[in-house]
């Protein structure tokens, strides 16, 4: 996916370049590619970005462990503001008080919008924090004392740890 130069935008009809999307994101692990459409607007003063697009992804299941597969379905928008200023390399300090104004997504009006970066950023934010692979997800099951099971040889000297304080 290429890179989109922001003054071209200006010379587009009504400002705005339409992409078809049908690529797979590099870091991101989908089992079939992101399937949609972006339209990214010149709004003078800013872009306007809006996507809507799905993908499948293989997820592991935070209760049973089992990898299950999950619909990522994306339908947002953003606005990103154009500053002269934005990517000035200056020293920023580690700490500092941010006023909520600032708390934006700036870009110099002269440079190059990745569209592939920002795909790859909103995908991972649509991302389930809690994976579940459903409703009726049973818990992984833990061997009781009744019930011998193989214990892995790196593991040896922590049960019989265990067994040295349970007597």
């Amino acid at each position: 996916m290429q890179s989109l130069y922001i003054p071209h935008l200006l010379q587009l009809s009504q400002r705005t370049q339409t992409i078809s999307l049908e690529d797979f994101i590099p870091g991101l692990d989908t089992l079939t590619p992101l399937r949609g459409k972006m339209t990214v607007r010149h709004g003078g003063t800013f872009l306007e970005i809006k996507v809507q697009a799905e993908t499948i992804i293989t997820l592991t299941c935070d209760r049973c462990l089992q990898q299950y597969n999950h619909r990522v379905i994306l339908d947002t928008s953003e606005i990103i503001w154009l500053d002269k200023n934005a990517n000035l390399s200056a020293v920023i300090p580690q700490e500092r008080e941010i006023a909520w104004e600032d708390l934006s997504e700036t870009l110099s009006p002269d440079s190059y919008f990745e569209p592939e970066i920002w795909l790859y950023e909103q995908l991972s934010l649509t991302m389930p924090l809690r994976k579940l692979c459903g409703k009726d997800c049973q818990q992984l099951m833990v061997p009781t004392n009744e019930e011998p099971s193989p214990i892995d040889s790196r593991w040896a000297s922590l049960e019989s740890l265990k067994q040295q304080l349970s007597s």
